[in-house]
């Protein structure tokens, strides 16, 4: 069982390894946009050893940048620590619609505990529709908020109850709006059979730089299935 585990974790590293992502076409601006977990301490200046942070999202922006220099690809970061998808639509123009991207990744609902369900579903469904009037051919990559608490998913825990139903929220959202659909719970949780939650995510919220690899690998494997 080990060997056919290890073989099909190397063939899934290969995928990774080898794939290219149809949606970045040439001259094409992706932004990824969300919380701290996007944030990933990223610089505020223009130095470009810092620009991305140190996340999934300079992750996915080294591999795609070094594999494709030709298309003249742009990766822009403007997560910021704590933001709710309050904080989102309160910067949603300068750090989103002026930025004028052609692939737009979010992350966000962790954070969002204190704002209502209905709340954040219409907002976070009036941002993709102002990027979407802002740009009708923009793209869109969702991906759902996750939980990992060091001793598992439990019955009554509240935050892992709230974590849930914005997923199925963004997954709402995703139909809606055609956007690819990051699954990154499942993730999480079928890692955790090869080595502890602290191994993943430091805090139950926050991906370690293992953590962040999981997160890009899985992000490269669903947008890479997008058809152009």
């Amino acid at each position: 069982m080990k060997k056919i585990l290890s073989l099909s974790v190397l063939m899934f590293a290969s995928v990774c390894a080898n794939a290219d992502i149809a949606l970045f076409k040439e001259n094409s601006r992706i932004l990824f946009q969300g919380d701290s977990i996007t944030d990933g301490n990223r610089g505020r200046n223009d130095d470009p050893n810092h620009i991305l942070g140190h996340g999934y999202c300079f992750i996915i922006a080294a591999k795609f940048g070094a594999q494709f220099p030709e298309r003249k690809l742009t990766f822009l970061n403007r997560g910021i620590s704590g933001n709710t998808v309050q904080s989102l639509a309160a910067r949603w123009q300068q750090d989103t619609l002026d930025l004028k991207p052609d692939v737009l990744s979010i992350l966000v609902g962790i954070n969002d505990q204190h704002v209502p369900l209905e709340q954040y579903e219409q907002l976070y469904d009036k941002l993709l529709a102002d990027a979407k009037a802002a740009n009708p051919n923009i793209r869109f990559v969702l991906c759902e908020p996750f939980y990992l608490p060091a001793d598992g998913h439990k019955d009554g825990d509240a935050r892992d109850h709230d974590v849930k139903q914005r997923q199925v929220i963004v997954a709402k959202l995703a139909a809606k709006h055609h956007a690819a659909l990051v699954k990154l719970q499942k993730v999480f949780d079928d890692a955790c059979k090869r080595a502890p939650a602290r191994y993943w995510v430091w805090d139950a919220v926050h991906p370690t730089y293992s953590g962040h690899q999981l997160v890009a690998d899985e992000w490269v494997r669903t947008v890479s299935q997008l058809a152009p």
